[in-house]
């Protein structure tokens, strides 16, 4: 006799597996993000007096991204170009911005970065300041990679056939770290970047972060910051 699979049985388990798996993601969150911001706070101060001492105020500034279910958000970092980067790259240097837009979004050798920022990048301490995002419930600790909305919009029309991939990956917070952090970070372009953001967002369980998250030291002592 064909045994009888009980489907709304089913269902309901696995919607109450995965409400068990967001309540003790976001106490995971709650709690390293506090124990990172007590260990780390020296160094995010060292930080701030260093790029104070070279290039002046602000230190730390933040910008749009888009979040879950494409919701936008202020991401935190500290500085690591000279002020008005931004207004450098997209108002004062086509040239620039257009080998920007070519190279997936990033410059190997962006000419805004200063020295403090270049050692920040390396180390990952510009990015300190994203355990507030967590804290306020806009970022986890790992999690896809939080687009720019220009970004993500140009990569969207560069890769149509990576669409799919884009909508399953804004199902989850983005995060400080994540699968594509530990993959080979800036080597990995964004077709290959946003499938594994996408199957992270598939496959989320607190002992797949937990991993991710140990696996972020070595990642970063072996690549340099974006």
């Amino acid at each position: 006799m064909a045994k009888i699979i009980n489907y709304p049985m089913l269902c309901l388990k696995k919607f109450k597996m995965s409400k068990l798996n967001n309540v003790c993601k976001r106490i995971f969150d709650i709690v390293g993000s506090l124990i990172a911001l007590i260990i780390f706070s020296p160094f995010m101060l060292l930080a701030a007096l260093a790029l104070w001492f070279e290039s002046g105020w602000p230190v730390f500034y933040s910008h749009e991204r888009v979040g879950k279910n494409g919701k936008k958000f202020w991401i935190y970092k500290i500085r690591s170009m000279v002020p008005n980067a931004d207004e450098f790259l997209w108002e004062r240097n086509p040239k620039l911005l257009e080998e920007y837009k070519k190279s997936g979004y990033k410059l190997k050798n962006d000419p805004r970065v200063t020295g403090v920022g270049r050692t920040l990048r390396r180390l990952d301490i510009d990015e300190m300041p994203q355990f507030l995002n967590v804290l306020k419930g806009e970022m986890s600790l790992v999690g896809p990679r939080a687009y720019k909305p220009n970004e993500l919009e140009e990569q969207a029309k560069k890769h149509p056939q990576a669409k799919n991939d884009i909508r399953k990956s804004l199902k989850v917070k983005p995060g400080i770290t994540g699968l594509w952090q530990v993959s080979g970070r800036n080597k990995v372009d964004f077709k290959e970047r946003i499938r594994l953001d996408a199957f992270y967002s598939e496959n989320q369980n607190i002992f797949l972060d937990i991993k991710l998250i140990l696996k972020t030291p070595f990642a970063v002592l072996e690549n340099h910051g974006d």
